[in-house]
């Protein structure tokens, strides 16, 4: 991985706390659909999914360039565009499994990037 501008170090560095919220928000549930009734928990973590897309949209294009074949930076935009703009249409199940298959791995390639 090529080494982060300062401003692209201080986008990544917020990464990993919004995750970590999320992981917190989410990690009580047994069932999407239990995650998804709790308004609170389900609210706040689409607000953190808002901050991470938000961290990738400053990144520089030669980082996003330079680390796309670790983290797919497309789709964590495009989700983000879909929870600001379509926030009703959005499947629990589908942010369930996000939660539990890919942010871990997210989670651990970007404090690659920290470190």
């Amino acid at each position: 991985m090529p080494n982060p501008s300062q401003k692209d170090f201080n986008c990544i560095l917020n990464m990993p706390e919004s995750i970590q919220k999320i992981f917190d928000y989410s990690g009580e549930f047994e069932t999407a659909d239990d995650f998804f009734n709790d308004t609170k928990a389900f609210d706040a973590t689409m607000m953190n999914f808002v901050i991470i897309g938000e961290m990738v949209e400053k990144l520089s294009t030669d980082f996003l360039t330079g680390t796309e074949k670790q983290i797919d930076w497309f789709k964590i935009k495009g989700f983000r565009n879909i929870v600001a703009h379509n926030y009703f249409g959005i499947d629990a199940e589908e942010v369930w499994q996000i939660i539990k298959t890919h942010l871990p791995d997210l989670k651990l390639n970007i404090e690659r990037v920290i470190e």
